[in-house]
């Protein structure tokens, strides 16, 4: 059991939480409150890939299931395009997160989901990329089994592949790339990450990796990778503004690149790859 949520709570910090039909804590008590949610029919919670933000690259099955929902939780990746595809009456509920707030947020959405799917209605967790891939997915997923919810999952296009591909990098490509490696850039303030497991892969995909750029090329320079190895910022990937930022590792741990996010970052060989793909 992780510690939030594990159970239900009424206390006065919770009070706007878990109104079910009218039936408010401050007009229940809280064994009366819980007994109501238990009689209800428990919804169901749809974990939702949203793919890399073009509408058009979401899956048949992701945008059929959007239709249908009663609730949508939405990150800040979700382009209007797709939240364009929900149910007209669906409640569509912003929870992106933001520096500093990551584990508020995160706690937000478990709440969120226990609240809406033990009040009987379908719940959409719609996330940028695939669910599963640096998503926090597998801990709502977790945290709905643990209160006796069904989860269905609805992969997305990640990202790490999808944006590459369309900017003319293919993470593979025979005697260039031979294996890939998908990475995040954001770790817990305080903490290193190491970067040497990562030193001999042909090709590395860093996601949310651009506020970190400069430390992220360092590490892996320090680690024995060339300051010459080519690099790729796409930023805005899949969309109209996509734009592709080309450097080397050297330039980009001095600080001499200039990236805005949201930005998926490549390096490796196959990056040379892209003055033959890219339109």
């Amino acid at each position: 059991m992780r510690d939030l949520p594990t159970k239900l709570h009424f206390g006065a910090k919770r009070r706007k939480h878990y109104f079910v039909h009218g039936l408010t804590p401050g007009r229940l008590n809280q064994q009366a409150s819980v007994q109501a949610l238990k009689t209800l029919k428990t919804g169901k919670l749809y974990l939702i890939g949203a793919g890399p933000g073009d509408a058009e690259l979401l899956t048949l099955k992701a945008a059929r299931v959007l239709r249908e929902c009663d609730v949508v939780l939405y990150d800040r990746l979700t382009t209007p395009e797709v939240l364009a595809l929900a149910r007209p009456a669906a409640e569509l509920i912003y929870v992106g997160k933001h520096d500093g707030e990551q584990e508020r947020e995160q706690a937000r959405i478990f709440e969120l989901i226990l609240e809406h799917a033990l009040a009987g209605r379908t719940v959409a967790r719609l996330k940028g990329g695939d669910p599963l891939v640096f998503g926090r997915g597998a801990e709502e997923w977790d945290v709905a089994l643990e209160h006796g919810i069904e989860v269905e999952l609805i992969p997305g296009i990640s990202s790490a592949i999808a944006v590459p591909g369309l900017a003319g990098i293919p993470l593979t490509f025979r005697e260039v790339s031979r294996s890939f490696a998908v990475v995040t850039g954001h770790w817990k303030t305080g903490t290193n990450m190491d970067w040497t497991p990562y030193a001999k892969i042909d090709t590395v995909v860093i996601l949310m990796g651009t506020k970190q750029r400069a430390l992220i090329a360092t590490s892996l320079i320090g680690v024995g990778r060339s300051a010459q190895e080519p690099v790729a910022f796409v930023e805005q990937g899949s969309m109209a503004e996509q734009r592709v930022v080309e450097s080397e590792l050297g330039l980009v741990a001095k600080g001499e690149v200039d990236v805005s996010g949201p930005a998926v970052m490549v390096v490796g060989e196959v990056v040379r790859q892209r003055r033959k793909f890219a339109k």
